[in-house]
């Protein structure tokens, strides 16, 4: 398996590059979202992968970012989606959008993706919601929260895990924690106080 190409970029169109590697052409596939932070032709560009063989077909489709490759991953096992719709997926919305949008049930912005109609868009929500990656959640969510949030909370997430708590219950309750508006920043510590007392006021103690 090709886990990742490392070359000269010396074709790109949206959607398509041709990597020159040794003399060797690779083309490659990507979303749109990984067109737009190629760099310029003759640069050297590196692309992580996903080789896709079936017995008519070898193609090879490339991200820009490990977080990409595996969302890609995760569309491709869902029932009807195959790595065309899956790429035009992750065209229409980023990474950070998509988790979004599937933790929301926002079947309505996902049916608006080219290629996704109202059922395909129900079906992502049905058997994605469940296995969406904790690290992809969390940075969703600092979409919307500071960058200081995202790391500290990240960070929680882990510690109630590894403390025994099921990972959608300390999701949802650094989550809870983190929505309380405070005078100061939340910390790890503060956050897993909060959790393990089961607070309910707005004041860490």
């Amino acid at each position: 398996m090709i886990t990742f190409v490392r070359g000269i970029l010396v074709e790109k169109q949206p959607t398509r590059v041709v990597l020159d590697v040794g003399g060797i052409g690779y083309e490659i596939l990507v979303p749109l979202n990984t067109f737009d932070r190629l760099p310029p032709l003759q640069s050297e560009c590196r692309l992580v992968t996903y080789d896709h063989i079936r017995e008519d077909i070898h193609q090879l489709y490339g991200f820009n970012q490990e977080s990409e490759r595996r969302m890609f991953l995760l569309l491709i096992d869902v029932t009807g989606i195959g790595p065309r719709t899956a790429l035009s997926i992750l065209s229409g919305l980023t990474v950070r959008e998509l988790v979004r949008a599937i933790d929301e049930h926002d079947v309505r912005r996902l049916s608006q993706i080219t290629g996704v109609g109202k059922k395909t868009a129900e079906r992502l929500v049905l058997e994605l919601k469940d296995r969406l990656p904790e690290a992809d959640r969390m940075e969703s969510r600092s979409a919307t929260a500071g960058p200081d949030d995202d790391a500290v909370g990240r960070d929680a997430v882990m510690a109630l895990i590894a403390l025994g708590h099921k990972e959608n219950t300390a999701r949802k309750m650094v989550m809870d924690i983190l929505a309380i508006q405070s005078g100061a920043p939340w910390t790890v510590e503060a956050i897993i106080k909060r959790a393990l007392s089961g607070a309910k006021d707005k004041d860490v103690s």
